[in-house]
């Protein structure tokens, strides 16, 4: 990682905030082409930058010589040295104009016709195979990380970000991100890539939608409104380790996904309800997703 500053960009506007910071769109004064630009602190020892942030640098770096069509491009990474005790690394990524809660919300009534929420499902799931099968886990897949451009590509931003930030930052508490999370999340026990199939399958039922599919204001409400719909799971599948006990919830069936959801196609709702599936190890992975019949229509 060079240690550089970012005289080469130049901000242009603010885009956001989240846990970690301000994010600017900024222009590459060599170029000429506009980036987005993520900075993170980070506290570093006697060597230098903590290991785990250059690690994960290393592997978002590595991602980037597949160049994957649905995974934004991380272009630079620039470290400066704020104090003894702490380094700004900034990230700089392509810019993309718009996400996917945006293009949502500038679709016209009806919404997004059956084939175009086909085809982004397809890109975002083509995407997702590709990190998972690289170890790497998205882990805050919601609307505003999926970016869209003009001509309808989908590409997963602030995949591995989740991380970097967490280890160094106390993440500032988001309702929104709730809406997205799998119940072994809310539960608080282990969790592994199906946690990003989740967020998907939430992601799915909302573009039909064009509303979030849970909305809890806790996790235990959360846990409440996706038993609403998924039913409460049996006892032998309610994970061993965790504090919330099963028996804080009152028992419920499952409703008919089409309740929720009445566009859908039957293939679709078979999919969705493959995505949400309680047991994350019979969740289905991002792979078989892209096998399902529900690719093959239209």
């Amino acid at each position: 990682m060079a240690q550089e500053s970012v005289v080469q960009y130049e901000p242009v506007a603010e885009i956001g905030g989240g846990a970690y910071g301000t994010v600017y769109k900024a222009r590459d004064r060599q170029s000429g082409q506009f980036v987005a630009l993520k900075s993170v602190r980070v506290q570093t020892d006697q060597d230098g930058l903590p290991l785990s942030t250059v690690r994960e640098v290393a592997l978002l770096k590595r991602l980037e010589q597949f160049d994957h069509p649905n995974v934004v491009k991380l272009m630079d990474v620039c470290a400066t040295l704020r104090t003894d005790q702490e380094t700004k690394v900034t990230l700089v990524f392509e810019h993309v104009d718009q996400d996917l809660k945006t293009y949502l919300d500038k679709a016209p009534p009806p919404g997004l016709p059956p084939d175009r929420i086909r085809d982004l499902m397809q890109q975002l799931l083509c995407g997702l195979a590709f990190l998972h099968s690289n170890r790497v886990l998205h882990r805050d897949l919601k609307p505003e990380n999926i970016l869209v451009t003009s001509r309808g590509q989908v590409k997963l931003a602030d995949f591995g970000l989740a991380r970097i930030y967490s280890c160094h930052m106390a993440l500032t508490p988001v309702v929104v991100t709730l809406w997205y999370r799998s119940p072994e999340v809310l539960l608080q026990s282990s969790y592994a890539t199906p946690v990003d199939i989740w967020s998907t399958g939430c992601i799915f039922a909302e573009m039909f939608r064009r509303r979030p599919l849970f909305c809890g204001d806790s996790d235990v409400d959360q846990l409440g409104k996706i038993f609403d719909v998924i039913g409460l799971p049996p006892e032998e599948e309610w994970p061993a380790e965790v504090t919330l006990s099963r028996c804080a919830f009152k028992p419920r069936g499952p409703r008919a996904i089409t309740d929720c959801v009445p566009e859908i196609s039957h293939q679709g709702a078979n999919l969705l309800l493959e995505m949400l599936t309680f047991n994350p190890l019979r969740r289905i992975s991002a792979l078989n997703a892209l096998e399902h019949p529900y690719f093959q229509e239209g």
